[in-house]
């Protein structure tokens, strides 16, 4: 027999999916009250529909008032987790979305992608770079103004004699592509079926405009404006708030506003607390440390002279104590003993039947998405890198790591794509980075902060990675598939090699990692997504 009635049946229908059975969706409209009869459903043992009917129906301010009472009277700061959100912020600097992507945890993100998207459009005749507020009220102004219009001159302007180039170093004649007759895969040339041939077209212009712009997006300087999608719970979006308002940008601190704003309209209860003085008092703090990291930073000014990337494994265990650890955890969920008696008994195993643990889960792993356990969380890695700033822009969105970064600056060099060389484009390359140098450099003293804005992605940008192997296997597998960006694929494999000569057995449960080259990164990947595509 049914717990509810015909009315109570009919009064709960837009509510929630179903009346009757023991799992259902909440789709009351109001974001506030699904957050508290999640919470509420805690406290008391009613059905979460008998709890809508006796206390919410008729009381269309009860889940405000019952977030009054716990998040402001009682503190339960787990509750602000169940207010869910989604933001779109556009126009944002490529500074200010990366602050915003620093929270790690409880937000998502999906943000304009300079692969598949070009910046060469004008809006209202000007290329879409941020001008900044103090930056224009500064004497920097016309300097600034000129580099990022130089900038996006030269990007623009070469995007079609650089989509030729690649295009004309791979020609599509070469490359093979499905043919729906005989199931296999032949040369361009000798497709027939006209719907064979124009999915192959379509391809192929994918993935030669993906490289194109991949090549070019160096010139971009940070003050590129973009957008980007937050999703999240309400204590995330509360510390970013925090963050933002702290923030010594003008521009960040006027996104908070913007974003406190919305938020108000959607889940107000799980933002109130967001305008608390944290961030202002950290910004503080690490002013107070500036003279000091100034005279480090002329000490120990880096001046790196590599090709590629610069990736150094500066923090590890020996690979005896982290294999002891991993083989422990491993063991501990059958045992009964607890873990530090079972790590005194593997510490007493022979080095082959170690070994041979970790090898076993190693053949265990037929493709990357197969993750291997747990255990393999009880070891870390710190990884200092140098790469460009496009790149970092790649590796940033990884989450379950710790990574610290530094101001944006010109230096420590910049990279410089072959195919500029090879396309015969490198003087005006090497004039838009010396350009940007000089107005750097003549800001930074005065703007330490809004110099960034001028700083090219293809400047080197030193950031620091620390990470378990779980993660480290995720993101050196995943950054190394062919269609990475070269960068990040350099980086992912120098870290790998790096693993693989200090813990050589360790390094084994790494299966997947591709230390070959790619010139078309994301041919193999366009064809299968038009393969999905066409069986859909």
């Amino acid at each position: 027999m049914s717990e509810f009635t015909g009315p109570e049946k009919e009064q709960l229908k837009n509510h929630f999916s179903n009346s009757d059975d023991s799992v259902f969706a909440i789709i009351t409209p109001r974001q506030v009250d699904r957050g508290a009869l999640m919470s509420r459903y805690s406290r008391t043992d009613k059905s979460m529909r008998r709890i809508f009917l006796d206390e919410f129906l008729a009381n269309e301010n009860r889940g405000e008032e019952f977030y009054n009472k716990v998040l402001i009277e009682y503190g339960d700061d787990s509750v602000a987790e169940l207010g869910i959100a989604q933001v779109a912020i556009e126009g944002i600097s490529n500074i200010a979305v990366k602050k915003i992507e620093d929270r790690r945890i409880g937000l998502s993100y999906l943000e304009k992608s300079s692969r598949y998207v070009s910046w060469d459009k004008k809006v209202n005749g000007e290329f879409k770079f941020l001008r900044e507020k103090k930056i224009m009220e500064s004497k920097f102004a016309d300097s600034y103004i000129q580099a990022c219009n130089l900038d996006f001159e030269v990007y623009s302007k070469n995007i079609d004699p650089m989509l030729k180039f690649v295009r004309e170093k791979e020609p599509i004649e070469k490359l093979k592509f499905k043919d729906s007759e005989s199931g296999g895969e032949i040369e361009f040339s000798k497709i027939k079926s006209e719907s064979d041939i124009k999915s192959a077209t379509f391809i192929y212009n994918a993935s030669t405009k993906a490289k194109a712009l991949d090549i070019l997006r160096g010139l971009l300087p940070a003050s590129t404006l973009t957008n980007v999608g937050v999703s999240g719970n309400g204590r995330a979006f509360e510390y970013l708030l925090t963050i933002l308002l702290g923030s010594e940008l003008e521009e960040e601190r006027e996104i908070a506003h913007k974003i406190k704003h919305e938020l108000d309209s959607t889940i107000k209860s799980f933002v109130r607390r967001s305008t608390d003085k944290y961030g202002i008092a950290m910004q503080n703090y690490l002013k107070s440390l500036q003279k000091k990291s100034q005279i480090l930073s002329k000490q120990q000014k880096i001046k790196p002279k590599h090709r590629g990337p610069l990736v150094r494994l500066v923090d590890y265990e020996s690979e005896g104590i982290a294999q002891d650890k991993i083989i422990s955890a491993i063991m501990y969920e059958s045992q009964t003993i607890p873990y530090g008696e079972i790590l005194g008994i593997v510490k007493k195993m022979s080095k082959s039947a170690k070994a041979k643990v970790i090898s076993d889960f190693a053949k265990m792993r037929t493709n990357r998405r197969q993750r291997p356990p747990r255990a393999f969380e009880m070891t870390n890695y710190t990884f200092d890198i140098i790469g460009n700033f496009g790149m970092f822009r790649d590796l940033h969105r990884h989450r379950i790591l710790t990574l610290e970064r530094q101001l944006l600056t010109t230096d420590h060099g910049y990279s410089t794509p072959k195919e500029i060389v090879e396309l015969g484009i490198k003087s005006e390359y090497d004039s838009c980075m010396k350009n940007t140098k000089k107005v750097f450099d003549s800001m930074r003293n005065k703007m330490p902060q809004e110099s960034q804005y001028v700083v090219n992605f293809a400047y080197n940008y030193p950031f620091f990675m620390n990470m378990n192997l779980r993660e480290v296997v995720h993101l050196i597998e995943l950054r190394t598939i062919p269609q990475g960006h070269i960068d990040y694929r350099q980086v992912a494999q120098k870290m790998f090699l790096e693993i693989q000569k200090k813990q050589p057995n360790i390094s084994k449960i790494i299966k997947f990692a591709d230390l070959k080259s790619y010139e078309l990164e994301r041919f193999e990947s366009e064809k299968r997504i038009e393969e999905k595509r066409k069986s859909n």
